[in-house]
């Protein structure tokens, strides 16, 4: 069992990195032209931008709702982004964007896709472990 203060800390590094690699993937995102509709990037705002911060305040906080708003924001980020860059074919992909005449852009997409992945992935771990850990607590 990981102690208390190491997995806030690490939560709130899994969120601080989720963000810088969400800000070098959105710049891959404009410099390829790759556009997202509005619903998706209401979604995209709200989801896998605004609910990572609102929770990293609240784990910061020590505060129960954190570790919730973490794992569901992580899981929203993680199937979201993991239909959109590994499922569905379109501009999205990243076995179709490796195609664009802009290579070292590419390279940053793809690489950024699959590290949001993996750091999403991260954050539903570390918000289920949250939320066991406080429900121990009580």
């Amino acid at each position: 069992m990981i102690r208390p203060g190491i997995l806030r800390r690490l939560s709130i590094a899994i969120i601080a990195l989720h963000a810088m690699v969400g800000v070098a993937h959105s710049a891959a995102h404009v410099r390829l032209n790759i556009l997202m509709n509005s619903w998706q990037n209401a979604y995209i705002f709200v989801v896998i931008i605004l609910l990572p911060l609102v929770a990293a305040y609240l784990i910061w906080k020590r505060a129960r709702p954190g570790y919730l708003i973490l794992f569901l924001s992580m899981l929203g980020a993680l199937l979201f982004g993991g239909y959109y860059h590994f499922v569905l074919a379109g501009a999205d992909n990243v076995s179709t964007v490796g195609h664009h005449a802009l290579r070292s852009w590419a390279q940053v997409f793809q690489g950024s896709a699959l590290l949001l992945a993996l750091v999403e992935f991260a954050g539903v771990v570390a918000g289920a472990a949250g939320l066991r850990a406080v429900n121990r607590e009580s």
